[in-house]
């Protein structure tokens, strides 16, 4: 069996060793622009090859994807662009979200459009602007905290809460607001022909979580849920980033395998599952296409709803991926052939019990600068338990390609034991001409996990009151123009 990954960023490492696990044996191949060390790696031992060539080029996948029996698709970009209907097309199983059902993660106006159409729980208010000028009077006179977006899938860039607590600085943040406003249309949203440039969403809070899950477009099997870390420095401060590292243990983000606290109970995860149907089922409703590969919701516990919807993913997130496929028990061979056959309620999916904890480490420069983290020569003593991110392999030496440059695992009986021993990996990568690297030392730490936990448990005790007083998902919105309007 000859299977073909698309992308070669962590993630992809993680889904290679998945594959590499199999019992079938597959030969690997791989395509991505840059060359991961730990894939090549993979590819050559099983006997496949690595290709270099864009990922996003339909045409070019499917002449790498024209032996193959099998081609998994990282990233969303390729999905975006429409690379799953070209091996569809050429009659190739492709798991990868086709163009049109990928649509509620690309483009977020749409994703929230879907939602308030289907009245599909955990639902935020939202306007979305053609311009950054029809966003103003809203940017002035909205009187509670609101997030700005790209209308797009932009790799986690652009997205910008700003709060309104502090009334002697309300004039300033206007600016502010404004001043982001006109750079997520004209930096983040330049390069996109999208009619939607802008969104502006209610600002919640709570602690946030990623249930990935499998798809064959009839069946949704869930993975254990993960909580991502996006801020760059520890104490979740500093610019966001595509994600620092994730913590996982169990369904419901537990303390340990054998302890009972937990971010999540159980209600809520099965809650979020039936969301994350929810909207599989709306958007092949509104396409009239079948979903074949993985979706996510990205979301948080909040006050307003408990299980609420940030974003949507047509793909398997990153780091996200490492911390369900590093434990996962079923054959991620046997996964794939029944989602291509639309048969995956015949799967039992089982993941090993256990706490990942995953801590990215990047050189200085990113998120921001990516051009001073790039061009430099990676040092790592020992590569045992690490997956190769954004790297090039060239001519022997390995090079930053200007993001995270490895993801090290932990793997243990509890979320801190598994924290300190990707710590100790982090502390095994350098570069050789002395540039800086960093990393989030507080990921999966007994403090960093305690602060969720109470997080979780004021939400909880707030929406579950409202819930009691059939409140749930209602509240008053101030709306220029319209006055007070309540939502819901």
């Amino acid at each position: 069996m000859k299977v073909l990954i698309v992308g070669g960023a962590g993630r992809e490492h993680a889904i290679a060793l998945a594959f590499h696990r199999s019992i079938y044996s597959p030969k690997i191949y791989c395509v991505s622009e840059m060359i991961n060390p730990g894939i090549k790696r993979i590819v050559n031992e099983s006997g496949g090859e690595y290709f270099r060539g864009n990922i996003n080029d339909p045409e070019i996948i499917a002449k790498f994807a024209k032996e193959m029996d099998l081609v998994f698709i990282g990233p969303e970009e390729p999905n975006f662009h429409g690379v799953p209907d070209k091996l569809e097309e050429l009659g190739i199983p492709c798991i990868g979200a086709n163009r049109a059902v990928s649509e509620i993660e690309m483009s977020k106006a749409t994703m929230r459009d879907i939602q308030w159409k289907y009245k599909i729980p955990g639902r935020l208010w939202y306007k979305k602007f053609r311009n950054y000028e029809e966003a103003i009077p809203y940017i002035e006179e909205y009187a509670e905290s609101i997030a700005l977006k790209p209308a797009r899938q932009a790799g986690g860039k652009g997205v910008k809460v700003i709060e309104d607590f502090q009334v002697y600085l309300q004039d300033e943040k206007k600016k502010v607001k404004i001043q982001h406003a006109e750079s997520i249309v004209k930096d983040y949203m330049k390069d996109y022909n999208m009619e939607y440039k802008l969104l502006i969403e209610e600002r919640v809070w709570g602690p946030e979580y990623t249930l990935q899950c499998f798809t064959d477009g009839r069946t949704v099997l869930p993975m254990p849920a993960v909580q991502d870390n996006k801020h760059a420095f520890d104490g979740d401060l500093g610019m966001e980033t595509g994600g620092m590292g994730s913590i996982s243990c169990g369904r419901t983000l537990k303390y340990g395998i054998e302890s009972d606290i937990s971010i999540l109970t159980e209600e809520e995860y099965w809650k979020s599952v039936e969301i994350v149907k929810m909207m599989v089922e709306a958007i092949q409703k509104e396409t009239e296409r079948r979903y074949h590969g993985v979706v996510a919701g990205q979301m948080m516990l909040t006050s307003i709803w408990g299980p609420t919807i940030i974003e949507m993913y047509s793909r398997l997130g990153d780091p996200e991926a490492a911390n369900v496929l590093m434990v996962l028990k079923t054959d991620i061979v046997e996964i794939c052939e029944a989602i291509i056959d639309e048969r995956l309620n015949t799967i039992k999916l089982e993941f090993d019990e256990k706490a990942v904890v995953v801590k990215a480490v990047c050189p200085e420069g990113y998120p921001n600068n990516r051009n001073l983290a790039k061009g430099h020569i990676v040092k790592v003593h020992d590569d045992n338990g690490i997956l190769w991110a954004s790297v090039d392999l060239i001519d022997g030496k390995i090079i930053t390609g200007g993001s995270r440059i490895v993801e090290c695992i932990g793997i243990g009986d509890n979320i801190p034991e598994a924290s300190l021993m990707a710590e100790n990996l982090c502390h095994k990568v350098e570069l050789e001409d002395g540039w800086r690297v960093f990393h989030r030392s507080d990921i999966g730490t007994e403090k960093s996990f305690k602060r969720r936990f109470e997080l979780a448990k004021l939400a909880r005790e707030i929406y579950q009151y409202r819930e009691r007083r059939g409140l749930l998902g209602r509240r008053v919105i101030w709306i220029p123009g319209k006055g007070l309007m309540e939502v819901g």
